[in-house]
């Protein structure tokens, strides 16, 4: 979320990759560049502190260099179910540097956010294409309801590796192993200010829920904090056999 959110991912994610021996990094972007969309050099912030995927959501467009931006950069990824005129990938292969070879999917959900695309039905598909060209595979579930999101989980369970929901900035306390094994959390929370209305000023988005006037939410800077999920999986076994939350303060 803005500047806090990549002063928090430069100071704790090499930390993470160092202490965990963490082979990939997916950060889901979309709100980089000042709380909405991404840009050049927000993006290339986020690459230089060890990231290996960008994925992003409803606002990954608010920034005009945005189109071009995700059209040339593979590592850049756009909800796979936006219409399909729309510029850039909804699926990315990677490599890591053991030559473990990771599929990464984002998606948007339906409910409360703009009609896109069956997020169920691009999920499959996108599965069947990934499934004998990966070691892994990732889904990013940028959703606002909560069961919409643990459907998915229960809908790819067994077919992909994680499912990790975004969206709505606060951190749920569901991480699971789902019985087929694959990995899942419900949100992995803000990377960003804390003393906020997630992420935002919080004096201007009380202003617009009191007097339903307009107003220009300007971004929090106090009580920086670091969110996300480290999984673990079994490769001969093909199941996560570990995923756990991690949430640090950054000074």
């Amino acid at each position: 979320m803005g500047k806090p959110g990549r002063k928090a991912c430069a100071e704790v994610i090499p930390q993470i990759k160092r202490e965990e021996k963490i082979d990939f990094v997916i950060i889901n972007a979309e709100n980089a560049a000042g709380g909405s969309g991404i840009t050049e050099a927000t993006t290339e912030e986020l690459f230089g502190c060890g990231i290996d995927c960008l994925t992003t959501g409803d606002h990954v467009f608010k920034k005009k260099e945005a189109e071009q931006l995700i059209q040339e950069d593979h590592r850049i990824l756009r909800p796979a179910n936006f219409p399909s005129m729309v510029p850039g990938e909804g699926k990315g292969i990677y490599q890591t540097r053991t030559g473990i070879k990771i599929g990464v999917i984002n998606l948007i959900g339906r409910v409360f956010l703009k009609t896109v695309e069956c997020p169920f039905e691009t999920a499959r598909k996108l599965v069947e294409e990934l499934r004998n060209k990966v070691d892994i595979i990732v889904v990013d579930f940028h959703a606002e309801a909560t069961s919409e999101k643990i459907a998915m989980g229960w809908y790819l369970d067994g077919k992909v590796s994680g499912i990790f929901g975004t969206h709505t900035h606060v951190q749920t306390a569901d991480e699971t192993i789902l019985p087929q094994g694959t990995a899942y959390i419900t949100d992995v929370g803000m990377c960003g200010p804390y003393k906020s209305i997630i992420g935002r000023d919080i004096e201007s988005v009380l202003h617009m829920f009191i007097t339903q006037m307009p107003a220009r939410f300007e971004m929090a800077k106090d009580d920086v904090r670091f969110s996300g999920v480290i999984f673990e999986m079994d490769l001969d076994e093909k199941r996560a056999v570990s995923v756990k939350r991690i949430h640090r303060r950054v000074e």
